[in-house]
Parts: C-alpha cells; sequence; structure tokens
C-alpha cells in the first residue's frame, strides 16, 4: 500500500521544496500552484504534479506575529526589557534565519539557512549560546520561540517583578462573600458606616458557615478589603446615589432613534429649589412637573403646583397640545412670527397659531414616565387614551430610562430657580438662612415666570444633544430642531376643541349658591347661573351638586357642566378678577403675521437678561409704603390670575364691574366699645 505524502495543507507564504529549488508558495487555486523559480518570475504546477514528487516537502509555513504591545514595556524594570529585546533578536534569526538589523542583501548563515528544519536552527542557537557564555538548552530556545509567536516582545520578558498579587491578598473567600453580602443588603436601606458592615458580615459568616471555623484577618485588614468591596457603590455615602448606582443599566446603554417631534416624549415631576408664597400665606417648596420631546428637546410643557396630583398631568399634557399664547409684558421677540419655526405655513394648517409665542406645538405619540402614582393613575391613563397616546411606563428604579427629562429638570434649577429669590440649593448643605424673609414669588407669578423663560432662555439654547450628524461641531436649538425636523414629517394639528380641554381640566362637586360658586375663597359667578342657583344637579351619587372644572394655573374663571339641560358648559367669572392686575390676561394686540422682522439673537437674549434680572428682583411692592412681611405676603397672594385659557376655549368673561372708590383711599374708622359683662343687654344708649 502506498504511502499518502500530501500534506495536510498548501497556503500562501509557504516555503517548499521542489524540484532541487526551495521556492514560495505565491498562489494557490483549484488545480494549480504558483511558485517562485530562480531562473524566470514564477512557475505554475498542478497540484497533483505537485503532490507527487518524490522531493515535494513544505519547509516552512511562517505565523504572522502578534503587534508588539509596547506600552506594556513600560511596566517592566529597564533590564528586563533590554533582556526581552535581546532574546527578540536571537529568536528572530531563529524563525527567519537573520537577526533584525542587517544590511539589505546579507545571506542567512548556513547553521540558519532555510534548508536547514526549524529544530536544528534552534539547536544551533543554543549551542551559539552556550559558547557565548549563556546557559541556554534547545528546549529552552524552544520555549521562547513558541512564547514570541504567541505574545509577541512581551512573551519574552520575566514577569516576576511586576507580577499581580491577588486583589483581596490572603483573605478567605467566604469573608469576601460575606463582606459583599452585607454591603448589598444595605442598598435600599439608611447610610450607616463601615462598622456596621463588617459586623453584619461576621454574622452573615457565623450563619453560613454552620460551625465550620473560619480565619477572619486583622480589622485593619478588614477595612482594606471593604473598602475596595465598596468602591464605586456609595455604601457608606449617599442614600440615593447608592440606590440609583446599584438599580443602573448593567448592559451597555442603548440608543433610542427618534426621527420625527412627539416619537417619543417623556414626562417626570421634581421639587423646584425655590421658596414660594402660597395661596395661604405661608412659605413653601413647589413641585415642576413638565413634559419634553425627545426628538426636538421641546419643553412642551411645565407647570408648578405645592404637591403633583394626577389632574395635574392631565393638565399638562392638553397644553402640550396647545399653543402658548403671547402675553402682555413679553417682548416681540418671543412671537413665533419673529423665531425660526415656519410660522407661515402653520398658521395656515392651524389657526390656534395666530397669536402663539415662539414654542412648537407637539402631538405625542409616545409618552413615557416612572412608576409614580401621579402618572400611573386612572386619570392620566384616561387622558392618553382621549388623545390617542400610548402610555410606556419604565422599569421601576430605572430613572436613566428617561433621562431626557431627569437631565432637563437638573437643568431648570442651574438655569432658572438659582436667579430666583428664596433659591434653597438641592440640599441642606446649600442652603442659605433666612429665605422667607425674602421677596417671594406667588405661586402663579412664578409659573408666569417659568412660561416666559422657556419660551425666551430654553427654546433658543443650542443643545448638545441636537448635533448636525454631517458637522458634529454645530449644535441646534430645540426651534431650529424642529424646524428641520418638520421639513420632514410635516405637521398634524390635535383637534382639541375648547370643550375637550374643558374636560381634561380636573373636577370638583360644588353648590351653586345665589352668590355663584366658591373654590378656595375665591368666588365665581355668571349670569347664564340663574338657573341652578339653589337648584338640584339630578345627580343623586354627588347629593345634587354640579360639576365644576377648573384651571390650577388660571384662577381667572371655571366651567360647569349644565346636567339639567344639554351637558354643556357654563363658564363663571373671578368676581374680583378686577380688582387686582392680570398678567394672564386676553392678549394686549392683535398680532398680524409677517409684519414683524425675525428676532435677532440679541433681542432674544435681552429679553432672557430681563427676565432674570426681574425674577431675582422678586415682586414690587405697594407704592407710598414701607412693605412689611405680612404685605409682601398679601400682595404675592393676590396677585393675578393663572395663564391664559388656550384659544381654542371660547372666552365669555363677563364685564368688570367699577370701583366706587380707590383702593388707596381709607374708609372710615368706627371704634369699638369695651365689653362689660354687668351691662343690661338690651339697654339703649
Amino acid at each position: 500500500m502506498s504511502r499518502l505524502k500530501r500534506p495536510g495543507r498548501l497556503a500562501v507564504g509557504d516555503r517548499v521544496r521542489f524540484a532541487g529549488q526551495l521556492r514560495a508558495v505565491l498562489a494557490v487555486s483549484a488545480l494549480t500552484a504558483t511558485l517562485s523559480d530562480d531562473e524566470q518570475p514564477h512557475l505554475v504546477v498542478s497540484l497533483l504534479e505537485l503532490f507527487e514528487a518524490d522531493d515535494f516537502e513544505v519547509v516552512d509555513t511562517p505565523a504572522r506575529m502578534p503587534l508588539p504591545a509596547a506600552s506594556l514595556l513600560e511596566t517592566f524594570p529597564e533590564d528586563v526589557v533590554e533582556r526581552a529585546l535581546w532574546w527578540e533578536g536571537h529568536i528572530l534569526e531563529v524563525l527567519h534565519g537573520l537577526p533584525p538589523g542587517v544590511d539589505s542583501g546579507t545571506l542567512p548563515r548556513d547553521e540558519y539557512s532555510p534548508d536547514r528544519s526549524l529544530t536544528a536552527r534552534q539547536r544551533a542557537k543554543a549551542a551559539e549560546l552556550a559558547a557565548a557564555g549563556h546557559k541556554v538548552t534547545a528546549s529552552t530556545v524552544a520555549h521562547r520561540r513558541r512564547r514570541y509567536q504567541q505574545l509577541g516582545v512581551i512573551g519574552l520578558a520575566d514577569h516576576r517583578p511586576v507580577r499581580r498579587t491577588p486583589r483581596f491578598g490572603e483573605v478567605d473567600e467566604a469573608v469576601v462573600d460575606a463582606v459583599r453580602r452585607a454591603i448589598e443588603e444595605g442598598v435600599n436601606g439608611s447610610t450607616r458606616t463601615g462598622s456596621y458592615i463588617l459586623w453584619r458580615a461576621e454574622e452573615i459568616l457565623k450563619e453560613d458557615t454552620e460551625g465550620r471555623e473560619v480565619k477572619l484577618p486583622s480589622r485593619a485588614t478588614l477595612y482594606r478589603l471593604l473598602t475596595k468591596l465598596t468602591a464605586g457603590t456609595h455604601a457608606l455615602g449617599s442614600a440615593e446615589t447608592r440606590r440609583s448606582k446599584a438599580n443602573g443599566a448593567t448592559t451597555p446603554h442603548g440608543q433610542l432613534h427618534v426621527f420625527a417631534p412627539g416619537e417619543v416624549m417623556q414626562i417626570d415631576s421634581t421639587p423646584l429649589d425655590v421658596l414660594v408664597l402660597l395661596d395661604n400665606g405661608v412659605t413653601g417648596k413647589v413641585e415642576l412637573t413638565a413634559m419634553i420631546d425627545v426628538a426636538t428637546r421641546t419643553l412642551t410643557a411645565a407647570v408648578l403646583r405645592p404637591t403633583t396630583k394626577s389632574v395635574d398631568a392631565s393638565v399638562l399634557l392638553a397644553r402640550s397640545v396647545t399653543p402658548e399664547p403671547m402675553r402682555p409684558g413679553w417682548t416681540d421677540a418671543l412671537t413665533m412670527s419673529r423665531s425660526v419655526l415656519p410660522h407661515r405655513r402653520l398658521l395656515a394648517l392651524d389657526e390656534r397659531l395666530a397669536h402663539a409665542a415662539a414654542r412648537p406645538v407637539i402631538v405625542p405619540e409616545v409618552i413615557v414616565c416612572d412608576h409614580g402614582s401621579v402618572f400611573i393613575s386612572r386619570n392620566f391613563r384616561s387622558s392618553c387614551r382621549f388623545l390617542e397616546i400610548d402610555f410606556q411606563p419604565t422599569h421601576k428604579g430605572s430613572g436613566f430610562e428617561k433621562g431626557h427629562i431627569e437631565k432637563m429638570l437638573g437643568s431648570v434649577a442651574t438655569l432658572f430657580a438659582q436667579f430666583l429669590p428664596g433659591y434653597t440649593g438641592r440640599n441642606s448643605d446649600r442652603r442659605g438662612r433666612h429665605l422667607e424673609r425674602e421677596r417671594l414669588w406667588s405661586l402663579l407669578e412664578l409659573q408666569e415666570l417659568l412660561d416666559e423663560w422657556i419660551v425666551a432662555k430654553w427654546q433658543n439654547r443650542p443643545h448638545d444633544g441636537l448635533r448636525d450628524p454631517s458637522h458634529p461641531g454645530r449644535l441646534f436649538t430645540p426651534n431650529e430642531k424642529y424646524a428641520t425636523l418638520i421639513e420632514a414629517c410635516g405637521y398634524v394639528p390635535v383637534a382639541l376643541s375648547g370643550d375637550d380641554y374643558v374636560e381634561l381640566l380636573p373636577a370638583e362637586w360644588r353648590v351653586v349658591n345665589e352668590y355663584g360658586i366658591r373654590i378656595k375663597n375665591r368666588t365665581y359667578d355668571s349670569p347664564e347661573l340663574g338657573r341652578m342657583r339653589r337648584q338640584d344637579s339630578g345627580i343623586v351619587a354627588k347629593r345634587g351638586l354640579w360639576e365644576v372644572h377648573h384651571d390650577p394655573y388660571d384662577v381667572s374663571r371655571i366651567w360647569v357642566r349644565d346636567h339639567r339641560d344639554d351637558n354643556s358648559w357654563v363658564q363663571a367669572t373671578w368676581k374680583h378678577l378686577a380688582r387686582v392686575p392680570v398678567p394672564f390676561g386676553d392678549l394686549a394686540w392683535d398680532h398680524v403675521s409677517g409684519k414683524l422682522p425675525r428676532a435677532t439673537e440679541t433681542e432674544i437674549a435681552d429679553a432672557v437678561a430681563a427676565l432674570l434680572t426681574r425674577a431675582h428682583a422678586g415682586p414690587e411692592p405697594k407704592q407710598g409704603s414701607k412693605p412689611g412681611k405680612r404685605d409682601r405676603r398679601v400682595v404675592a397672594r393676590t396677585k393675578a390670575a393663572g395663564p391664559l385659557t388656550p384659544a381654542s376655549v371660547p372666552s365669555t368673561q363677563a364685564e368688570p364691574e367699577e370701583e366706587e372708590e380707590s383702593e388707596d383711599s381709607l374708609a372710615e374708622v368706627i371704634p369699638l366699645g369695651l365689653f362689660d359683662p354687668l351691662e343690661d343687654p338690651w339697654k339703649r344708649s
């Protein structure tokens, strides 16, 4: 039986012996192989002829050397590096016949000729080094050669000077596991000291070992172990940061690609770091609830409330699909017609934009929120279903899944809240003293300032997340990004009528008295309420009360459902609306689109600067008197109403009653006598 002499493989780069010559394989096809030749450029031989030749032999198959990790050599001592480079020169001569750095055209020495086998060359190198005084054997050279082919020059270095020690030294693995478990137990608890964690680790160790003795290291070693295990976990620091780190993503963060305004929007609430005057005249903090569009970073709506409720989230949703009206006192540079938004084209599609400020109207498709009771409530879910919006809560404890709104809420404190009087800072360590003595804004006044800041500052501020993919150095503002995306995605106005807007407002049940309806110490009345006064609504479940809807951010009017007629809405106006300034009243001018030039960056910057200056100064005191603490509270509490009703809601505001006397005039003072318990109460004076 003939012996098969065909090699296991033949590849380009192999050196073979054929027809009395040492040749290099230049190319291999299905039937032929191209070899180098001394007398002609190349020689084409069929594979069958090549494999059946008596002198055919694969002499060498060069392997691709790994790239040297030169930077790792810097971690070794200088003498170790020199020794590794010395070995590299000898190993290269064994592999290729020539040491590095020789002149071109130099021929290999006979003992390292390619004609000789690799084993013979390794023996020759060992004999050469032994003759030079180095104690080297052929097996040592072979071992160095294999490490060099596998690891490069790093494989030739002596690793003993930089040998890595175990991360936790000689500490028993059971002790390490117990300390790690004690740290994990405290993720959701209050912050404790390191001594408690070590005590708890010892208790866990006793429970797990079940009588098996485990040697504990010294106290100093345990504290060093605790330092290593708690690195980056905030186990001994902030509880909020610790929970955030523990519940963070364990896999690489993905990228949410959005291409249209409203495709994905996020909503959240957080306490605002500012003291305000509440309705009862005392100081307190309020919560900020906001909604942001991921594609354009547009802040579609933001509202302030003492405590956020589910109805507030529904009102926020209605505001996001309603144009922001221009208000008296706002500079013309904030109008939509003078912004980068395509006002003319949008006005032809949506007439509500005729008097709108430069804030886009975006209809949400998907709303992402956390598991707060406000957002997962039945009221908010029903509002989303009414507007055909997909409701998408995040995973519990995964705030990073709505990182855009989280970042935006933090930016409000940096860019807006710190300019206000009564700024408290984000925690008690950063809080000043006697903040309640400053000239604080009322809740409704602060809401107006926030709305103006969103239009003036936020919508015109270049955002780092809005970059041009083709020119990453260029940043877009939210308004510019919206104008860019609207060209590709179009604009669809939401069919939200005035009645629809009222339906989304919070409801209360009240009696219609002869003087009207009282809500939070404000009296509302209207001629249309005449047939409802002191009458039963017919709703047995509500004991005959009437359904009243009101906007928490607009105290100027309410709406009463006519249960006895056709369930239509009857608007009632605050009786004392004319007695106070009305910053959120009707439009002071009839805006004509296209007549005003586009606002410049200077005008917008001036508007923002004036806004922050006015906000920092606080509300104006009464003229002619030195404002006291109580006076400032009364002024802030009775200052103007809330924001203007959206343009889609019909306005039937009653004519204000004329004042018979000036507010500054003083009434006649009638002194009261002293009370005498012995005096006859029926005696006439």
